[in-house]
């Protein structure tokens, strides 16, 4: 084997990567196999952290040759600008990558940092989109997102942009 070696015993999962090839056996051999690496990226901030003490905004990675992502959540809330109350959220991004693709714990705990911050749905969509334009150096129009927001007071928002 080359740089990775194939273990199904209980060494430490934190350790794992799972960008490597799988190979027929590593298929066959269950749920217990995975691949670990000796060298790591040490280029991302937050990923292989637990928690959000190392947020440092959106990451990226070298586009490994994907036409197209879509990220989901249900996670996200914002406060309501007006009165205060929790808004919450279902939101999808949409890009067609060129050279970038976002890091998705970089993602999640930039999602968590509208919690406490009042936005309409609008703006919201806006700011994500715009954000996740700049990380990937798209221009906006090549980025899509859309906010679904759960229903108070017996209305939904949906917002696109």
């Amino acid at each position: 084997m080359s740089a990775a070696t194939w273990a199904t015993d209980g060494a430490d999962a934190a350790s794992s990567v799972a960008s490597s090839t799988l190979t027929p056996d590593s298929v066959n051999a269950g749920y217990a196999a995975r691949v670990e690496t000796t060298a790591r990226s040490t280029e991302f901030v937050a990923l292989g952290h637990a928690g959000s003490d190392h947020y440092a905004g959106l990451e990226t990675f070298a586009n490994p040759g994907v036409a197209s992502v879509e990220l989901d959540g249900d996670e996200l809330t914002a406060l309501c600008p007006i009165t205060g109350q929790p808004d919450l959220y279902r939101v999808r991004i949409e890009y067609e990558p060129v050279a970038l693709c976002l890091e998705s714990k970089s993602v999640k705990l930039y999602l968590a940092s509208f919690r406490n911050e009042g936005c309409f749905a609008e703006a919201l969509a806006v700011r994500i989109r715009d954000d996740a334009a700049a990380a990937l150096e798209l221009a906006a129009e090549r980025v899509h997102v859309t906010l679904v927001q759960k229903a108070r007071g017996g209305i939904t928002i949906t917002a696109r942009v």
